[in-house]
């Protein structure tokens, strides 16, 4: 593929100026019939298709556009335990238990991702390990209480201590962090594109340029009509977000489309390194802002300022760079080769969509936040669903599909990621503001105890001045006052008297 024809398909992306060859498949132009149609090629839509080719089942995938040409080869390549639902909220909403089983799948979508590129091939992907979820906050009482959380939940994790994270990471912004040592970054992209050649290695069928445009259920056989051919199958699997508009806007209109904004710098030099010393995933924060990581050896990537319309990603090149400026001022003003937009699909209750709409039609959808496990999940619970009658998928049917409010709650969406930023600012300047009075107050003291100790020192040195000079006075005189009456003296104390006591 061109320069121009990557871009156009992946968006002026590092991704895009790194990927892998691979071959642009055809579109579909014949009737076919197979066990399972996979619509969309995405990471679920591959996911499912090589899982269920691997199984001995015929399937067929049909991408609108370009392989992996959405979230999934524009993300920044965080494979992540969790879900995009916060902890606590997840807990509140099925029990505890429930959510440590939920937990756990997340954790194996994560190993699934991790074994796939062994398989594939860690060539190109560059698998990284760790991810640092960092606090802007002092607050220690909510690090602790997220720190037993997810220790319960059954998540291998790390608690850091401000000392530790600003060791590693050189920015006086940082606090507590929490490691998430299994944690995974990679090439999205060619991560999506070798899964496609390994689905097809085992006998999957996949063509690009083929939107579909309808879909009739009913019946053992549902059929599916396309731009260039119609295709019939037992199973038909929905694996998109808010791409499927077309063809299922009840689906979409569950969706808030939020899009992310990433930049690249340019090589940094050690200079970088020596400011972040983390080559995993880095997060700052509880939303779509400040999500970091070195690649090509010295470059930052940078992902945030997440809108509901999405927007020239050139416009949001010196909010990103402001942001890296604030934090690691040692940079300098970096330089940007790369900035490109994703657009990810949200639910309100910020879990994926997974299950069956009605017999034989799946869907796998809303994975805004934790796509790389969440689409990874999705993919094998469904496969093992049509290949086993698995029903672990049914986990996720309290996370059912609710209406997104359409154009308010696009806006509702932004008006809440203008306040989290907003909010997470100030509580950032507050937690920096009340270092530096601490800061101050310790060497106020440092130096008013060294003011004192200095006092103190030199008065008992006048005392030892005052007393030397008495010794020396004493000297002086006793030998005249020994010649004059030292005998009888020396006799007085040698009875018992004392020569210093009044009579």
């Amino acid at each position: 593929m061109s320069d121009d024809n990557a871009i156009a398909a992946y968006g002026n992306s590092w991704y895009a100026a790194t990927k892998i060859d691979a071959p642009e498949r055809p579109a579909l132009t014949y009737d076919l019939d197979i066990d399972v149609c996979v619509v969309g090629g995405g990471l679920a839509g591959l996911t499912v298709a090589r899982e269920l080719a691997r199984a001995g089942w015929s399937v067929a995938l049909a991408e609108a556009g370009r392989l992996a040409a959405g979230a999934s080869g524009r993300n920044t390549g965080f494979v992540l335990p969790g879900f995009g639902a916060d902890e606590d909220k997840l807990v509140a909403r099925v029990g505890f238990e429930r959510a440590k089983d939920l937990w756990t799948l997340s954790q194996a979508g994560l190993e699934y991702v991790r074994q796939n590129v062994a398989a594939v091939g860690a060539s190109h992907i560059d698998p990284q390990n760790g991810w640092l979820h960092v606090s802007k906050q002092d607050n220690s009482d909510d690090f602790v209480r997220q720190v037993q959380l997810l220790g319960e939940l059954g998540c291998e994790i790390e608690s850091w201590q401000t000392d530790r994270v600003r060791s590693v990471l050189r920015s006086e912004r940082y606090f507590y962090a929490i490691n998430y040592p299994r944690a995974l970054t990679i090439h999205p992209l060619n991560y999506a594109l070798k899964l496609a050649a390994a689905a097809e290695h085992d006998g999957a069928r996949i063509f690009e340029n083929t939107r579909a445009l309808s879909i009739d259920p009913s019946g053992v056989r549902k059929r599916i009509v396309t731009t260039g051919g119609r295709l019939r199958a037992n199973h038909v699997v929905l694996c998109g977000n808010v791409g499927l508009g077309d063809l299922l806007p009840r689906v979409a209109a569950t969706l808030v489309p939020m899009t992310t904004y990433v930049i690249t710098t340019a090589p940094l030099g050690e200079t970088l390194t020596e400011a972040v010393g983390y080559r995993g995933g880095i997060s700052d924060t509880e939303h779509a802002d400040n999500h970091y990581r070195i690649v090509g050896g010295d470059r930052l990537m940078l992902s945030g300022r997440s809108t509901a319309w999405a927007r020239d990603p050139s416009a949001y090149v010196k909010a990103l760079t402001d942001d890296i400026t604030r934090t690691y001022p040692q940079l300098g003003r970096v330089a940007v080769d790369y900035a490109w937009s994703g657009t990810l699909g949200l639910t309100l209750h910020r879990m994926p969509q997974i299950g069956e709409l009605g017999p034989g039609v799946w869907l796998a959808s809303g994975f805004g936040g934790h796509g790389l496990n969440t689409t990874a999940i999705a993919g094998n619970l469904i496969a093992r669903a049509i290949t086993e009658g698995d029903e672990t998928w049914r986990q996720f049917t309290p996370f059912e599909l609710v209406w997104a409010g359409g154009v308010l709650g696009r806006v509702a969406a932004q008006v809440r990621s203008f306040t989290k930023r907003f909010r997470a600012a100030v509580v950032a300047r507050r937690a920096q503001a009340r270092e530096k009075a601490r800061a101050q107050a310790r060497e106020r003291a440092r130096e008013t105890y060294l003011k004192a100790h200095a006092k103190r020192q030199s008065a008992r040195g006048a005392d030892h001045s005052g007393e030397s000079q008495n010794d020396a006075d004493s000297r002086s005189i006793a030998p005249q006052a020994g010649q004059a009456s030292g005998q009888p003296q020396l006799e007085r104390v040698a009875d018992g008297e004392n020569p210093n006591q009044d009579a």
